[in-house]
């Protein structure tokens, strides 16, 4: 393999760059907002080898639910696919006089086939609460691997304090993952966006 090299060897003097030098791009593939809805499903293919989803300001029309997603391998018709995952954050009250860092073994998955949170504490229903962040999965389309996914979100909570939380794990499928659905554990998301890109 030929190592491609800069034009100077001062970072501070570069005026051009080899062109089979490149870098990764996202590409806008899907954007959905709610409205009062049970659930937002995205579809996938082999255009990509990896996706970024953005949820932004995923607001649920009821109080203390979590804001969760889950996989198919069969285009929609079931979202069932096996997972083992890991969940931690770090949390901190308005009031100044609460703090966690901690994992949470009660969130997580192991060899199972539910939807699984990607907040650690319930989301609230307050107009200042809501659930951001991004979740990316690695290479769905693979039907030889299984295929890992992170996430990380800020969520303010029923309790009134934020939330750093950390998700990631694999869908135990070397089946090629067809679709992604994220929906709250009851209730419907009473508004939000998310947003799919692909990364090339």
């Amino acid at each position: 393999m030929a190592i491609n090299l800069a034009n100077n060897s001062s970072l501070a003097n570069i005026t051009s760059l080899p062109a089979s030098i490149t870098g990764s791009a996202l590409t806008l593939v899907s954007s959905q907002t709610a409205s009062a809805s049970a659930s937002l499903e995205f579809s996938m293919d082999s255009s990509y080898d990896s996706y970024v989803f953005k949820f932004i300001n995923i607001h649920p029309q009821t109080d203390g639910f979590n804001f969760t997603f889950n996989g198919s391998t069969d285009n929609g018709s079931n979202y069932n696919v096996t997972k083992t995952t890991t969940v931690f954050s770090a949390q901190h009250n308005e009031a100044d006089s609460w703090t966690f860092l901690g994992y949470h073994p009660g969130f997580d998955i192991a060899q199972g086939t539910g939807f699984q949170n990607l907040n650690a504490n319930e989301v609230g229903a307050d107009n200042d609460q809501t659930i951001s962040g991004t979740l990316q999965i690695f290479n769905p389309s693979s039907s030889t691997f299984v295929k890992h996914f992170i996430s990380t979100s800020s969520v303010a909570v029923t309790s009134d304090q934020m939330e750093n939380v950390f998700v990631a794990g694999y869908l135990n499928t070397t089946s090629p993952v067809t679709n992604l659905k994220f929906q709250m554990s009851s209730g419907n998301i009473d508004d939000g966006i998310i947003k799919m890109y692909g990364v090339s």
